[in-house]
């Protein structure tokens, strides 16, 4: 199975945001926001396209499978 590597805390940071924000604006709750940046949940692609387009960055620099 394909490592699941998260860089989704770098770009966030960049961008100034804090967990919460990031959840509001997606439409999640912070504890998913959590879990993504810690490596335990896999967004679905809804949700990786929307954390991409809040952040600016392309889903494959955020979200890597090794």
């Amino acid at each position: 199975m394909a490592k699941f590597i998260c860089k989704l805390k770098r770009y966030r940071q960049l961008k100034e945001l804090t967990q919460e924000q990031l959840a509001d604006i997606v439409g999640v709750r912070r504890e998913t926001i959590i879990r993504l940046e810690a490596g335990k949940y896999n967004p679905s692609l809804k949700l990786a396209i929307d954390i991409s387009k809040a952040v600016n960055t392309p889903i494959e620099e955020i979200f890597i499978f090794d």
